[in-house]
């Protein structure tokens, strides 16, 4: 326990921030549907976020370097929690629109801060667990965010100005508890050709990943509420799906590592496409039998994103690393930029029932593409991959570092 307290306050900051982005994401929905505004609209603000998450993942970094780590959470953070208070000041579209836009810039910069300052003081020997905290910190501050929407209600301005008081309160802990001044991270390389030179399938794999999974946090509210759920089965089912995923995570990462690595995202996919079928054609309008079934559906469909990132890494050259984890996640951007819109159209005119059908639509396309691409490129034994398996969170670049994955010079940190 002694080598991870040092990182007691940046873990709680964590934290905080995780809870409040991941309550503000459902809330929107469900605020959004209560103000009349139609599924399309309320896409479209999902759209705005991703596009604000993208442009503040290429920029953060240059922000690091120029004012510091501090001043630019201090910031960030600021401008965060005033835009969650604006929001319920001027219930309007365009406005909404805006202020998700800028607060998807923030947030990924405040992302990129909290993980950059956590590699800077993690160490190979409080690695392994460092990344333990950090998952159990985001899987318990997701879930239990959920829970505060039925608690408190969608009507009112309650839930902003919590979600306000999250992102000021994210301050305290690394103002009070650390002062250490880690130096500025080095720029990160967006060479997005490069990185699809590296893996055609991986890039595939995540945009396929942003347009599903995306929609599904963006867009999965509504469709709950279309089909009769509650407030409280809403935040239910939501979190069933995060939950799940992470109950194959580390099965489908140790296969991975033994067998071609597309095999298992075959497996994976082809179990995300037969638990949309079931959401689509057999759960109906039961309330429990769509949470078992997001439950699995998350299970199969959440470590896509990881297995096509070490995929990737087995192809990389050494000192390619970094630019396939920062690449990887710009083009999950993309996919998360135009699947809220694509669902939310969907949702709107034809109903429900179409949502997962949606879903299993674009996995049944990256299905198809990872077979051809098993036709086209031969398997990396898995005695020359350079890393193995590590799950990841599509919060910043900077996570890939604290998972562990390959150095530039091709080998795995220890841990």
């Amino acid at each position: 326990m002694s080598t991870i307290r040092p990182l007691i306050p940046l873990l709680v900051t964590a934290g905080i921030l995780i809870g409040g982005n991941g309550l503000q994401g459902t809330y929107i929905a469900l605020r959004g549907s209560a103000e009349g505004f139609s599924p399309s609209t309320i896409g479209m603000i999902g759209a705005a976020y991703s596009i604000g998450f993208a442009i503040g993942c290429l920029y953060v970094t240059r922000i690091l370097r120029s004012i510091g780590h501090i001043r630019s959470f201090a910031a960030m953070a600021a401008i965060t929690a005033s835009c969650s208070i604006l929001m319920p000041l001027f219930i309007e579209p365009g406005f909404w629109m805006l202020m998700r836009f800028i607060i998807g810039i923030a947030v990924a910069s405040l992302f990129a801060v909290i993980e950059s300052w956590i590699n800077a003081k993690v160490t190979n020997a409080n690695r392994a667990r460092t990344l333990s905290v950090y998952r159990l910190v985001d899987l318990s501050s997701v879930t239990l965010a959920q829970y505060l929407i039925p608690a408190i209600g969608v009507e009112g301005p309650v839930i902003f100005s919590l979600v306000a008081i999250a992102m000021a309160m994210s301050l305290v802990p690394i103002s009070v508890a650390d002062r250490s001044h880690p130096s500025p991270p080095e720029a990160i390389n967006y060479d997005i050709r490069a990185v699809w030179r590296i893996s055609p399938l991986s890039v595939v794999g995540v945009i396929a990943v942003g347009l599903a999974m995306a929609a599904f946090r963006n867009i999965g509210p509504i469709y709950a509420q279309d089909i009769g759920m509650s407030v409280t089965g809403i935040a239910t089912f939501m979190s069933a799906g995060i939950i799940g995923g992470v109950v194959l995570q580390y099965p489908l990462g140790l296969y991975s590592d033994r067998l071609d690595r597309r095999k298992v995202i075959i497996w994976a996919t082809i179990g995300t496409i037969l638990t949309g079928g079931y959401l689509s054609f057999v759960a109906g309008l039961d309330q429990t039998a769509n949470i078992i079934g997001i439950f699995v559906y998350g299970a199969f469909a959440m470590p896509l994103y990881s297995l096509c990132s070490a995929h990737a890494n087995d192809h990389a050259k050494p000192g390619e690393h970094a630019l396939v984890s920062a690449g990887l996640l710009f083009f999950w951007s993309i996919g998360a930029t135009i699947g809220p819109l694509l669902a939310s159209l969907l949702l709107q005119f034809i109903g429900p029932k179409v949502f997962f059908i949606y879903t299993s639509f674009i996995f049944t396309g990256f299905l198809a593409y990872t077979f051809l691409r098993m036709r086209t490129r031969p398997a990396i034994p898995p005695e020359q991959r350079p890393g193995r398996f590590r799950a990841l969170l599509r919060t910043s670049a900077y996570f890939n570092k604290l998972a562990g994955t390959p150095d530039d010079e091709g080998r795995p940190p220890r841990t």
